[in-house]
């Protein structure tokens, strides 16, 4: 009976009523209703079976317990009806009533408590799927640990935090806003923002967010963002929003539903009009309750919605996870979508005799003070490599240039091949190069007291996931991917080639990237657009999905796309067309099965092979066929949970030089 679209649910804080007019909060009364009405329905068919002259009692007992099961039925009914709403409900009130009416108190009783399980067990299905949901998003803490301007540790609501205050986390603790680390350093559990299942280490300067749990380490942290402005309340907005949205074939079955209770009052009344026969009535109104039908969809969308959660996939519009099903181009950014964005050392080339762990130390311990991306990039390599570094003394940066050190008492220079020249090194140290710098390589050069004792080749490196995730995309249909970016063309072209993407474009202004995604939607092209959601917001506007790489803590990139990745694990774009079409086949699985049984049910129960109990029971069995059909997409992309990535090979080296593996 409960027939409602589980995607229509009003706000748990304004009372959680559905569409039909069943509240949930009265699911436990209802539920002790149909315990003592069925206990009287059962005790009159005891009394009949071991009392003859019982039947005085046995019709009391079940006229009592029809009207205790029947009751909330007919209550709803009639406030339809006040609304001037003809549903599906008054099939079953007439149901029950006319069983009632015609005396027969144990068949009104036994259908009037099938029907009102099934509604339960529907509703407590509905509020499971939505829980499910907000497991995942409603785990900010409702107390934080405020500092007072003494240092003293204040408990406060965290509802009362405002931007500025500084916050104490203990390990163990989640985290009660998004903020910024001021001292200390821990590891975070992130899986409820980004989806990932490993822990990141977080540092002073480093962003945390709202809801995820602190596991190492006592930090403390200004707050940035609270409330619902944090990213975890964003992300609760998004969600809940997403649930109220429709699918267009969900619209076009809440229009004709409203035809569909008069054509079954006709159907009803031909049948009485043929055989006289109320208990075929009885069983016709009682199967042709589309239950089944209607549950199809939205338990299909809440439980593909709760896997893509799950993983850090933000579906904005349900009517995007059918969309996504047809999407058969995509079109990247590069920088920060299929890279990292971010400089790594890819090649280490020593001059002479000195060993790569040798000019790493020099170089990373020169830049040791440098805020400067190569600096972090020495720094990274050497910390993974296990390469010490030692204190530089009178260390001096020139901004764009380099940096000048004091390193185990000798003067190192690193720096750009010009800085090295104006500070005194005059031998012709470019001709060991072998790299082109057009090609986004960035080259610097290391000096040990004027002589130049190496070079470092560093570049944005390539998502580890990417080339996988993009075989695995044409592996699912996507004919078409292209990768567009304002970078230099031969930079587009060698990370094009890196990780297999066909089709590369580059020195593209935004105006460009929107036409070059408008084109190939003139071709008729499906296309999704993924970017980071920032400089890529025209370009994400005009695909037919826009999907944001990476939207954690960012309003832009959240805002921007139709569909946001709170993490930077390309494998999830794979994943979402799968999601789709398994949902796709999901919903029509169940609308195939709700069809053939009300067809068959109007049909058996028409021509009197069925009675109004048997009707109720297969009523709920159907609807539970549906519910447990839709359950399976809950545990979709459970293997991304766990992805380690690969590190991607860097490129070969020239013969007599060195990867920084060899070092």
């Amino acid at each position: 009976m409960q027939v409602t679209s589980l995607l229509s649910h009003h706000e748990h804080e304004h009372g959680t009523e559905c569409e039909c007019g069943h509240d949930h909060e009265h699911s436990v009364t209802h539920l002790w209703q149909a315990v003592a009405g069925v206990v009287l329905v059962i005790n009159a068919y005891v009394v009949d079976a071991l009392f003859t002259q019982g039947g005085a009692v046995a019709s009391a007992s079940a006229c009592l317990g029809s009207m205790i099961l029947g009751y909330p039925i007919v209550v709803t009914a009639i406030k339809d009806l006040r609304v001037g709403r003809l549903s599906i409900n008054e099939l079953v009130a007439i149901a029950v009533l006319a069983a009632f009416a015609s005396g027969n108190y144990k068949i009104a009783g036994i259908v009037a408590f099938f029907m009102l399980t099934g509604e339960i067990i529907e509703s407590r299905t509905a509020e499971g799927a939505r829980a499910s949901i907000e497991s995942l998003i409603q785990l900010t803490p409702t107390k934080a640990r405020r500092l007072k301007p003494d240092g003293s540790e204040e408990e406060v609501a965290a509802s009362e935090l405002a931007v500025g205050d500084l916050i104490r986390i203990r390990p163990g603790d989640n985290v009660a806003a998004d903020g910024v680390i001021v001292s200390g350093q821990g590891s975070f559990n992130q899986a409820t923002i980004t989806g990932e299942s490993l822990p990141a280490d977080k540092k002073t300067g480093d962003e945390v967010f709202a809801g995820t749990q602190n596991l190492t380490g006592v930090l403390e942290i200004k707050v940035s963002r609270a409330g619902t402005d944090t990213t975890l309340g964003r992300v609760r907005e998004l969600i809940l929003a997403a649930e109220k949205t429709k699918l267009p074939l969900m619209k076009i079955v809440d229009q004709y539903m409203g035809f569909y209770t008069p054509l079954v009052l006709v159907i009803g009344a031909l049948v009485w009009a043929f055989t006289h026969d109320l208990n075929r009535v009885i069983a016709v109104f009682v199967v042709s309750c589309p239950c089944a039908f209607i549950l199809a969809t939205p338990t299909a969308m809440v439980a593909a919605l709760s896997a893509a959660a799950r993983l850090g996939i933000l579906i904005k519009n349900v009517a995007d996870i059918e969309l996504a099903a047809r999407i058969n181009a995509f079109v990247f950014d590069k920088t920060g979508t299929l890279t990292t964005g971010q400089l790594a050392v890819s090649r280490l080339a020593p001059a002479g005799e000195i060993k790569p762990a040798e000019l790493l130390r020099l170089a990373a311990s020169a830049e040791k003070y440098s805020n400067h991306p190569t600096a972090k990039a020495l720094a990274q390599l050497a910390d993974e490599a296990g390469v010490p570094l030692v204190e530089p003394k009178d260390f001096s940066e020139a901004a764009g240039r380099g940096v000048k050190a004091q390193v185990s008492g000798s003067t190192v220079l690193v720096g750009r091949a010009q800085w090295l020249k104006d500070n005194g090194v005059t031998e012709d140290f470019l001709q060991s190069v072998d790299l082109n710098e057009t090609e986004g390589w960035s080259l610097i050069f290391v000096a040990r007291d004027h002589r130049c004792v190496g070079w470092v080749g560093l570049q944005d490196k390539t998502r580890a996931e990417a080339r996988e995730s993009l075989v695995e995309l044409k592996a699912n249909g996507v004919r078409r991917v292209a990768m567009i970016s304002g970078d230099r063309q031969a930079v587009v072209t060698r990370v094009a080639a890196e990780i297999g993407c066909e089709e590369a474009k580059g020195e593209c202004l935004p105006q460009n990237k929107v036409e070059f995604v408008r084109s190939m939607k003139a071709k008729g092209y499906r296309v999704a657009v993924v970017g980071d959601g920032v400089n890529d917001a025209p370009a994400l506007a005009a695909g037919d999905i826009g999907i944001a790489m990476g939207a954690a803590g960012s309003e832009v990139a959240i805002h921007t796309a139709t569909i946001a990745l709170m993490n930077n694990d390309l494998r999830r774009l794979p994943f979402l067309i799968k999601l789709s079409r398994n949902t796709r086949a999901v919903i029509n699985q169940n609308f195939l099965f709700g069809l053939l049984f009300i067809v068959v049910g109007l049909t058996v129960t028409s021509l009197g092979y069925i009675g109004p109990i048997p009707a109720a029971i297969l009523h709920n069995v159907g609807s539970l066929i549906v519910i447990f059909n839709s359950a399976r997409l809950v545990r979709k992309g459970e293997e991304l949970e766990h992805f380690h990535p690969e590190p991607v090979e860097p490129p070969r080296p020239a013969p007599g030089q060195l990867t920084p593996k060899m070092a």
